[in-house]
């Protein structure tokens, strides 16, 4: 009878320690578990902080560059404007061949700057981000890279209209000009291709040449690779880079 409780009271031992491994083994997986839903939580707080922020910094920026346009137009240019007037009274009135030509040239200046400054005041002033499509501002960012000729340039846009926000739409301009930028400087390229589509659950970004290309593993940490990357990821975008001897490959994707 003895010997019958012993066995009783060893398989009890058994099931309480064997009861208790389990436990211990379930209170790690759900801990663990729980860390890793908090960092994912801790990362879509960061990323929305950051969008937000990219948001207010973007409408911050923009607001502050037409304030500065219209002071330029309004202020300056005015007062340049009366400037000029002033200068050609005098030039009227004076008789000295000498001084006459001294004026002049002053009016001159006075008007090319002028002339500056009312282009500065446009640019500062312009909203076509806003205002055009996507599509459309990629092929104006490629003819002004285009009119370097140093390569040749290929767009296709098989997405004309997508209805974008102001700041993805922004941050892709500042991706390509970033990409373009180092393609024409670094890369001893001919041919530079940008292409834009858009799937059922996607669009696309694709930026792609033909030059020398480099490691991507000792340039990763360049400050405009890491600026594009980080511009990407707060879109919410997916940031694929490949370069070889070939050339180098940049793809954009960002969910509908």
């Amino acid at each position: 009878m003895e010997q019958k409780e012993i066995i009783i009271f060893i398989v009890i031992v058994s099931i309480a320690i064997a009861i208790f491994i389990l436990a211990i083994i379930l209170f790690v997986i759900f801990y663990r578990r729980k860390v890793m839903l908090q960092k994912s939580d801790y990362q879509k707080m960061k990323l929305s902080h950051q969008r937000a922020l990219l948001s207010t910094q973007i409408e911050m920026q923009q607001q502050t560059m037409q304030h500065i346009g219209r002071e330029i137009h309004d202020n300056i240019g005015q007062q340049l404007t009366l400037a000029s007037l002033y200068t050609q009274q005098l030039a009227y009135e004076n008789k000295a061949p000498q001084i006459s030509e001294s004026i002049e040239n002053i009016s001159n200046i006075i008007n090319n700057s002028l002339a500056e400054l009312r282009q500065l005041s446009k640019t500062l002033t312009d909203d076509s981000i806003a205002q055009k499509s996507i599509a459309a501002l990629l092929q104006t960012e490629c003819e002004k890279v285009n009119g370097f000729k140093k390569c040749q340039f290929h767009y296709n846009a098989a997405a004309k209209q997508l209805a974008l926000s102001y700041e993805v739409k922004s941050i892709l301009i500042r991706i390509v000009q970033e990409f373009l930028q180092n393609s024409i400087k670094h890369s001893d390229c001919k041919t530079i291709t940008v292409a834009l589509n858009k799937t059922d659950s996607q669009i696309e970004l694709h930026l792609k040449d033909d030059g020398k290309g480099f490691d991507t593993k000792t340039i990763s940490n360049g400050i405009g690779l890491n600026n594009m990357k980080k511009r990407a990821e707060i879109i919410g975008g997916i940031y694929t880079l490949e370069s070889n001897h070939e050339g180098t490959n940049l793809t954009i994707q960002i969910p509908l």
